[in-house]
């Protein structure tokens, strides 16, 4: 499990001014909007139906190995079994640990409602591609092309990698769910109120069919 600490935190602090410095030179340049420096409200994206019997929170970071592991091995047929079937309603809440993490949200909330998830699982899915380069450069050009297969234009991408008042929302939207939930390191997930740790599929499946009655 990755663990959380003040050192994380001030360090992706100091690379919100790299991200503005790196957006730019990545993308063509275009005209803001005339509101452009107001932040878009920032919300947890969520998958299943909304009056599930059991609902789910799961605090991971993209760039986290565990979390990455966790959707390929957990996650997935979490999805089919529970997800999909209408027994639970599961939420994502990003955790960013460095600007590569930071960076990845950007491009899967650009997507949206309709692509976000499908983001999510080719970022986790990639992450020893796009997360492994020592090049900030390059990290951010996989990201890229994560979203242009995706779906998603250079111009739409341009905008959300530059949106330096959506940054500033997501960290302080992140630092606040962190403390509140008081999560120490990814993934974690909260089940109905209840907070876990990282857990196989067998152990999860072992406090998921109880509550349905199984």
């Amino acid at each position: 499990m990755n663990m959380i600490n003040r050192r994380a935190l001030l360090a992706l602090s100091a690379s919100m001014a790299a991200l503005l410095t790196a957006a730019p030179v990545l993308a063509q340049e275009t005209t803001p909007a005339p509101d452009a420096t107001a932040a878009a409200p920032v919300k947890d994206f969520s998958i299943g139906d909304p009056n599930a019997p059991i609902k789910m929170v799961e605090y991971a970071s993209y760039t986290c190995p565990h979390c990455a592991n966790f959707h390929a091995t957990v996650y997935k047929q979490l999805k089919t079994d529970y997800i999909d079937t209408g027994k639970v309603h599961f939420t994502l809440r990003e955790v960013y640990f460095d600007r590569y993490g930071l960076w990845a949200a950007l491009v899967a909330r650009c997507g949206g409602d309709l692509r976000y998830f499908g983001i999510s699982d080719m970022l986790f899915d990639q992450q020893s591609d796009w997360a492994a380069s020592s090049d900030p450069t390059v990290a951010v050009q996989k990201l890229r092309t994560i979203g242009l297969t995706a779906g998603l234009t250079n111009e739409q991408l341009d905008a959300c990698l530059a949106d330096a008042a959506q940054v500033d929302a997501l960290v302080k939207h992140f630092e606040e769910g962190m403390q509140a939930d008081q999560i120490e390191g990814t993934p974690t997930l909260i089940i109905d109120g209840e907070k876990h740790g990282n857990m196989s599929y067998a152990d999860l499946k072992a406090i998921l069919d109880p509550k349905l009655g199984g």
